[in-house]
């Protein structure tokens, strides 16, 4: 049980379990550890009465007691009420009973009490022995890697973040006998979804300490051999960083190791081609920036032959298509993203086939018939319901016109209120709500009998529905001014201040179909005529 237990915290550790290094000058037998077991049981238990009082009835003093070897590991109190998460008695045994020495000392397995900490993820006791003993943010565990390295393999982010500030930056950039310590922090925090490093990356403007880190990080990335390069897992953080789309980390790549962008990830698949498969434009916009590498880059293809422009053709992961609202604007964006990559690429690799003999089109139909069934249902449905809206607001404005308020002159035929500047406004607003919801009713019509062809959603569906629905929104606006001019028409006479309360009734209505669709209105203006998602800089934007 005894081995179990310290195979387990060895692991735990980062080292190997039948590895001993004598850093602790203490008793290893087992007669040792029995008498040291209630010592063990109260730390653990976060008795700090009984720890206490144990550890003043030890023969030598508690400061002995305390940097005994309580384990087979060689684990003291320290490391035992660290591993066990007592941040409370890890506060007194550091400042009432141990010296600073004592909490440098290390365990069998090379392992620090703030390692430990790192292990567990737990930023009070982390910030308790920084406190006391900063020395050990730069002591490595047995592998090399210091607390804050090991707190990011473990995926602690809280305490990435405060070990980060804390440990000098020396440490991080290959000085003091280390110099992958920088390079497995980086690669980490990507592999291991840490993106609150990344955000630090996003800060740059305002962080001049954050850019100068990434800047030395890469310098030394570049450094690095062939097989270090493997062993420190650069390449599998490369392509990670480029499925998340941590565009500043391939830019500073980029610059300093020029060479990476011919590297390729398992399935033979470069840069730009994961970052056309995984939909991040902003690498993928990296490309316009290579000058006559540009055709080079955009030639390959992976182990199934498929080209970029395959690439492009497979459904977007969830995680992107999310980032756009609708399976329509899904599918708009789809096409958007083949059609750009289209433009690149030779036109002989517009019709290669890949080993399952599909050409780039045939596998974009394959592969989004769901979304463009999806897209045309929810289109559909769209257009029914504001149909409906367009079509009863144009019979209302319709009847309105031989309803006139006042009604009609028996000898002229004209309208009583004819003189009246406030029944012109009636007129004129009940024609314009009249023509924008004919109009309105049209578009929604031309939606409902589209062919909802895979190219319709790109441009000619979008802006139908854009028309449709700033349509609807005027006729209903110009409705309302309808309906609050003959009522001013009806009680000016009798009741003229309640003329703004009128208008402003009436523009409850409006607003709220403003605020819930003007969104989405938003959206897809923004997505078919914005700026786009794709830059191409001119020649003096490259750097390379």
């Amino acid at each position: 049980m005894r081995k179990q237990t310290t195979n387990a915290k060895a692991w735990l550790s980062g080292s190997n379990p039948s590895t001993s290094t004598t850093n602790i000058a203490a008793a290893g037998q087992d007669e040792d550890y029995i008498r040291n077991l209630p010592l063990y049981r109260a730390l653990d238990s976060g008795d700090w009465e009984t720890t206490k009082r144990l550890l003043h009835r030890h023969p030598d003093g508690p400061v002995p007691a305390a940097t005994a070897s309580l384990s087979p590991d060689g684990d003291t109190a320290l490391h035992v009420a660290v591993l066990a998460g007592h941040e409370g008695i890890v506060e007194r045994l550091a400042t009432e009973v141990l010296p600073k020495e004592a909490l440098m000392m290390k365990n069998k397995s090379s392992a620090t009490a703030l390692n430990y900490a790192a292990i567990g993820g737990v930023t009070g006791i982390a910030d308790c022995l920084v406190r006391k003993a900063p020395e050990l943010l730069r002591v490595p565990n047995q592998n090399g890697h210091i607390p804050v390295v090991v707190a990011s393999l473990y995926g602690h982010r809280e305490m990435v973040r405060y070990l980060y500030h804390a440990s000098p930056k020396d440490d991080l950039v290959g000085h003091g006998g280390s110099k992958i310590n920088g390079a497995m922090l980086l690669t980490t925090c990507i592999v291991d979804g840490l993106y609150g490093f990344k955000r630090l990356y996003d800060l740059k403007l305002t962080h001049v300490q954050a850019i100068e880190l990434l800047r030395c990080l890469c310098q030394q990335i570049s450094t690095l051999s062939e097989s270090e390069f493997e062993k420190t897992g650069i390449q599998k953080a490369l392509f990670d960083a480029i499925e998340h789309g941590i565009v500043e980390l391939i830019v500073e790549l980029i610059k300093q190791y020029p060479d990476i962008v011919w590297r390729e990830d398992k399935s033979q698949r470069g840069i730009f081609l994961c970052a056309t498969l995984h939909r991040q434009e902003k690498i993928f916009n990296l490309i316009y920036r290579m000058g006559a590498k540009k055709n080079a880059m955009a030639t390959p293809w992976d182990v199934n032959h498929n080209n970029i422009l395959h690439q492009a053709a497979f459904l977007a992961p969830l995680s992107q298509l999310d980032r756009v609202t609708g399976a329509a604007l899904q599918m708009q964006r789809e096409l958007q993203w083949y059609k750009e990559v289209e433009s690149i690429v030779q036109p002989k690799q517009r019709e290669m086939r890949n080993l399952s003999h599909d050409t780039p089109r045939t596998l974009f139909t394959k592969e989004h018939r769901g979304l463009v069934e999806e897209g045309e249902k929810w289109m559909k449905e769209t257009a029914t319901s504001c149909t409906v809206v367009a079509a009863l607001i144009a019979t209302i404005m319709f009847s309105a016109l031989f309803t006139l308020p006042g009604g009609f002159d028996q000898y002229t035929g004209l309208p009583l209120f004819l003189h009246r500047s406030s029944f012109i406004a009636y007129i004129v607003s009940d024609a314009v709500s009249l023509f924008s919801s004919t109009s309105s009713m049209l578009m929604f019509l031309g939606m409902l009998t589209s062919r909802y062809r895979e190219e319709d959603f790109l441009r000619s569906l979008p802006m139908k529905l854009i028309i449709g629905l700033s349509t609807l929104f005027f006729s209903m606006a110009t409705m309302m001014m309808t309906f609050g001019v003959a009522l001013m028409i009806f009680l000016k006479e009798r009741f003229d201040w309640v003329s703004f309360p009128i208008m402003l009734l009436a523009s409850v209505p409006v607003t709220l179909f403003a605020l819930l669709q003007f969104p989405l209105l938003v959206d897809i203006f923004l997505s078919t005529y914005g700026p786009g998602i794709f830059d191409k800089p001119n020649k003096r934007g490259r750097f390379l």
